[in-house]
């Protein structure tokens, strides 16, 4: 298979991906700067004939800086852009470890375009580094962020339910709070950056999708061994599509990377989701 338009990992320089890999007897590519877009339809019991159709791009997990770049970030943001969606999720955990990256990320961010806007919420790394300067920064670039709120979307003769937690780790999440103004009989959509927390949330039989990040997806993906990246809250649902009683749970696998900057069987995610009739 040509591999041309990815980066081969070098022996110079071995991180504990690296070693692992050879340990394998496996020849595996870095494809950390190779950001791919996956297309998943989402069946919703009673779907008003109005939101057929309707689409919703996620990014999540940008980690902008060391190891994640501006161009890249640009680079997926007009992916993005070019699906044309109806309505854009962010996810959570916008930047790493780097101050300077907080205003930088939001305004790469603001380059977002959909036509219902651009709607967020927090991740636990948000909350480590510092979650008053990055919220300040989103709301400079008119970003909404929602903390255990939502907003009624009108579409046609239609309404969406767009929800938002505050981060499962280390903030103060509150379904109830989130729900609370929900119009009777609208389908829901939840944004949470954890994903494991859908065994709580699908208590609530008014939530249709939940949207989380967190995990990576593993980022390093060796068959017959663990992922390397396995957070709190994020074991049991690492990436795709769950049904969770109920809910349908969706866990993408962000754009970014943390501690080993390498994505091997596990390329950074640009998810459009399309609404269907169940």
């Amino acid at each position: 298979m040509p591999l041309s338009w990815r980066r081969r990992l070098k022996v110079g320089g071995l991180t504990f991906a690296g070693m692992l890999a050879i340990a394998g007897g496996l020849y595996l590519v870095d494809e950390s700067q190779d950001p791919v877009i996956e297309t998943i339809s989402i069946p919703i019991r009673g779907l008003h004939p109005a939101l057929e159709g309707f689409s919703i791009v996620q990014l999540t997990d940008i980690h902008l800086r060391p190891f994640t770049r501006p161009n890249f970030v640009q680079r997926s943001i007009a992916m993005a852009n070019q699906l044309q969606p109806d309505l854009i999720v962010l996810t959570g955990d916008y930047i790493w470890r780097s101050h300077e990256a907080v205003y930088e990320v939001a305004s790469l961010l603001a380059g977002l375009n959909a036509r219902y806007g651009v709607y967020a919420v927090m991740g636990n790394h948000d909350y480590w580094l510092d979650i008053r300067t990055l919220r300040s920064a989103f709301d400079a670039s008119r970003l909404p962020v929602l903390i255990n709120e939502g907003l009624a979307i009108g579409v046609g003769k239609a309404v969406l339910y767009l929800a938002g937690m505050d981060d499962g780790w280390s903030g103060l999440p509150d379904l109830k709070l989130a729900l609370d103004h929900a119009p009777t009989g609208a389908p829901i959509i939840l944004l949470l950056h954890e994903p494991d927390l859908a065994d709580e949330t699908c208590q609530d039989t008014r939530v249709s999708l939940q949207l989380s990040g967190h995990t990576h997806g593993g980022q390093v993906l060796v068959p017959g061994k663990s992922p390397i990246f396995h957070p709190h809250l994020g074991k049991k649902y690492p990436h795709g599509l769950y049904k969770v009683k109920d809910l349908w749970l969706y866990t993408n696998r962000g754009l970014g990377v943390i501690s080993v900057p390498l994505r091997i069987n596990c390329p950074p995610e640009i998810t459009q989701l399309t609404l269907i009739p169940d």
